[in-house]
């Protein structure tokens, strides 16, 4: 996925972003069937691609809290 030119997508946050710093951005408009996610903190760094479907399942899990409290 390292094909696709990420300097001129539009990176959102989350509405949830208000908690001191520790959060993600996403470009969901990058590509048709892939998210990159990059840390807000660092905007230059590298950016991890998922399939949009399993960055979906990841969000419902964390909202569902199959991981723990967050």
């Amino acid at each position: 996925m390292t094909d696709i030119d990420l300097s001129e997508v539009r990176w959102m946050k989350s509405t949830y972003s208000n908690n001191g710093g520790e959060c993600i951005e996403v470009a969901p408009a990058a590509s048709p069937s892939h998210l990159p996610v990059r840390d807000s903190k660092d905007p230059q760094g590298p950016a991890l691609f998922f399939t949009k479907a399993g960055f979906a399942s990841f969000v419902a899990a964390v909202k569902a809290g199959e991981f723990g409290e967050v």
